[in-house]
Formats: C-alpha cells, sequence, structure tokens
C-alpha cells in the first residue's frame, strides 16, 4: 500500500508541470488557461474592413482624426480671417495711392474704394487657379505612390490606403490633396465604389488631368483593366505635361516681370513728377476737366495692365 501512494504521488508530480517549463520529452508543456482562436479573432467580418500598410485593420464606422466628412469644394474660395485682412489693406493702400496720383481728392476715393470688390474678385479667381494647380501637380506624386502600392501586391482600395500614409510624409496636415485622400479613404469604409469616388473629386476639382485619369480608372475598373500599366501610363502623361507647364513658366518668367515692370512706369512717371515739380499738374486737379482727363488715363492704365497680364498668361 505504501508503495502504491508512493507511485501516484509520483505520476501526480510528473504530470503537473508547470507551463514555460520543458518537460522530459524536449517538448514545451501548453500553458494554462483557454487557447484563443486565431483564426475567429477579432470583431467584424474580415470582408468589411480594409488592412492599411502598418498591418492594423479599420471597420467602416472608424474614421481618422482631422479629417472631414464634407469634400472641398473648389469652385469657391473662401477667404479666411487674416486673408481678409491682408487683402482689404491692399485694396486701401492702392485706392489711397491712385487717390493720390490721379484725383487728390477725398470725395473721389469714397468713390473708387467700391471698385475695390473687382480686386478682391480677381484675388479669389487667382486663388482659386493656384489651388487647382497645386492639387493638380500633387496628384501625379499620388498616383506614383498609388502605382508603387499597386505593383506590391496591394488591392486598388487597399493601395489607396497605403498611399494616403506615403502622403502624409510627404505633406503637412490640411494639404488639399491629402485630405482629399483621407475624405476617400473614410468613403470606401462606407462602401462606396472607389471608381465614384476618384470621378467625384475629377468633377469637383474641375482639373482636366483629374477628369481624365477618372474616366479612364471608371472604365478600367469596372472592365477589369490592368489597374498597374494604366497607373503608371497616365502617372507618366501627367508628369510630361506638368514638367511642360514649367519650362514654359521659367520661359515666360522673364516677360511677366518685364510686364509688372512696365506697369509700374507710368505711377513711377506721375509720382516723379509730383516730387519735382509739384506744381506741375497742379491744373489737372481740383476741376471737371482734370478730373476727366485723369480718369481716361487711369482708363487706359488699366486696360493695358489688364491686356499685359493675359498675354503672358499661357495655358498649356
Amino acid at each position: 500500500m505504501k508503495r502504491q501512494t508512493e507511485n501516484k504521488e509520483k505520476k501526480k508530480r510528473e504530470g503537473s508541470i508547470t507551463p514555460g517549463f520543458t518537460s522530459l520529452f524536449g517538448h514545451k508543456a501548453p500553458p494554462a488557461g483557454p487557447q484563443e482562436d486565431n483564426k475567429t479573432s477579432g470583431t467584424g467580418n474580415r470582408s468589411d474592413r480594409i488592412r492599411q500598410s502598418d498591418g492594423r485593420e479599420k471597420t467602416p464606422g472608424e474614421s481618422y482624426k482631422r479629417n472631414g466628412d464634407e469634400p472641398r469644394r473648389y469652385d469657391v474660395y473662401v477667404f479666411t480671417a487674416g486673408e481678409w485682412a491682408e487683402v482689404l489693406g491692399k485694396c486701401l493702400a492702392a485706392c489711397a495711392l491712385l487717390d493720390y496720383l490721379f484725383y487728390r481728392s477725398l470725395y473721389m476715393m469714397l468713390i473708387v474704394i467700391p471698385a475695390a470688390v473687382l480686386y478682391v474678385r480677381h484675388e479669389r479667381m487667382s486663388r482659386m487657379i493656384r489651388r487647382k494647380r497645386l492639387i493638380n501637380e500633387h496628384f501625379r506624386d499620388a498616383l506614383v505612390a498609388l502605382n508603387i502600392a499597386v505593383q506590391a501586391g496591394y488591392s486598388v482600395e487597399n493601395a489607396l490606403c497605403a498611399c494616403t500614409r506615403d502622403l502624409e510624409k510627404l505633406y503637412p496636415s490640411g494639404t488639399d490633396i491629402l485630405e482629399e485622400f483621407h475624405y476617400m479613404e473614410n468613403q470606401l469604409y462606407l462602401s462606396v465604389p472607389i471608381e465614384d469616388l476618384f470621378m467625384d473629386l475629377g468633377n469637383r476639382t474641375g482639373a482636366e488631368d483629374i477628369e481624365n485619369f477618372a474616366a479612364v480608372f471608371y472604365t478600367a475598373k469596372r472592365t477589369g483593366g490592368d489597374m498597374s500599366l494604366i497607373l503608371q501610363k497616365v502617372g507618366r502623361m501627367l508628369g510630361d505635361k506638368i514638367e511642360v507647364k514649367k519650362e514654359i513658366a521659367a520661359t515666360v518668367s522673364a516677360k511677366k516681370y518685364e510686364q509688372s515692370i512696365m506697369s509700374m512706369m507710368p505711377i513711377g512717371i506721375i509720382l516723379y513728377l509730383k516730387l519735382t515739380s509739384p506744381g506741375f499738374l497742379d491744373v489737372l486737379y481740383g476741376n471737371a476737366l482734370g478730373v476727366g482727363v485723369m480718369s481716361a488715363c487711369l482708363g487706359v492704365y488699366a486696360l493695358s495692365w489688364w491686356l499685359g497680364r493675359r498675354i503672358v498668361d499661357i495655358e498649356v
């Protein structure tokens, strides 16, 4: 009996191996506790999630910080408080200078001030054009990153997520192209087709290159085209077009500076005469005839400035 009791205790000690220790046969004992099945762990359906470049998966309800839910508009430009202060300051300075050179009358300055609306409109249009040009140039970098991700084996949807991570390293937060890809990524989690997102981006930006790419991408996605080849060709064509635009801009930059200098010459001549010969132009101030002559000169000057800007503004 005593020997049987000792044998039972010995077998019990051999069977109760502490997890993490090696058994007599060289195998590691399995850890205590319930085992989780890696295939079934996680929440949500795997087909409803998109794997990112860092390996983390996101469900459709999850979104990024600093991302807006509303798409951006490019057909209008809304000035910030700082931009309003800058534009209005330039308008007042220009009105004061024109009044001093052409009219020298406080009442005429009050009449000229409403014309500053034209400058505000011109400034808004120029900033809209500059914004579209920048997003068109940045879109080429996005296509390069998207093509690399597709060639690496990602699907187009997952490649867009990887492309967004690359754009975050290239551009600061708030850049139009970065926020657009953040918006597109969030829409993918809501089961919006990626080809519709590119079509929407082209329609909102109004950029011809983005619209053409969206049309080609839409057709290829619906008919099963070679995405890698399409991205590569479109990216090369877009890059060549941007390079041509930069070469033209570098060629006509000297002419633009000449036009700017020539536009300032009439103001410089009048200012020189007022400083060196104060009474030489007094006959043109304070009477109806002088006001008419100076108004005609101001109109001719404004027309010549507008024509000069139109001549040096070359589009490709």
